[in-house]
């Protein structure tokens, strides 16, 4: 991308901030709002709270890992206050609705330890994802065994999939992938 993708924008606005805006819509308050890994500078530029990856450049799996550990209310009983929500800085065109029917999902699913997007075109998808963060240890566990696909998080709890229109899971990956400037 020849820069840090999180700051890549999207109409105007830089990715990153795109997918807070989307997350704060879906009833995350700000502080709440935080950027795992990637440079503390970017966060504060985005108006973001920062945690340090704790396995930087191995993979998305840590950056879940990290996030569901550093969670408020780890260690809390199976309600909303510990689902966490997660998304990737590359999905711009995420939305509070999408977002909220995650966490809908999860919270009306006790058994469940995830609720994850699914694309008709794609499946099922790691991010975005509502995680309950009592699976912070198991997803610590899996990248300390080397693994580093955020699908590979799908193991350790039962996951509720939630149909999601595939235009709003687009990630950005190359600058092919984004649309053209008008």
């Amino acid at each position: 991308m020849g820069r840090p993708k999180a700051l890549v924008p999207v109409d105007g606005l830089p990715m990153a901030a795109r997918v807070a805006a989307a997350m704060r819509a879906a009833g995350v308050a700000a502080p709440a709002v935080v950027l795992v890994g990637g440079d503390s500078a970017w966060a504060a530029q985005l108006e973001l709270g920062w945690v340090a990856d704790r396995w930087p450049g191995q993979g998305p799996l840590g950056g879940l890992a990290t996030a569901l550990l550093d969670a408020p209310g780890a260690a809390g009983a199976p309600d909303r206050s510990t689902i966490v929500l997660v998304a990737a800085c590359d999905q711009p065109w995420l939305t509070g609705g999408v977002l909220d029917s995650l966490v809908d999902a999860l919270a009306a699913s006790p058994s469940a330890g995830a609720a994850t997007a699914w694309a008709a075109d794609g499946g099922r998808q790691p991010f975005p994802a509502a995680w309950r963060s009592s699976h912070g240890p198991q997803l610590d566990a899996l990248v300390s065994a080397g693994e580093r696909r955020a699908d590979a998080a799908f193991g350790v709890a039962e996951v509720f999939d939630v149909a999601i229109e595939a235009r709003f899971l687009a990630d950005v990956d190359r600058p092919g992938d984004l649309p053209p400037v008008p």
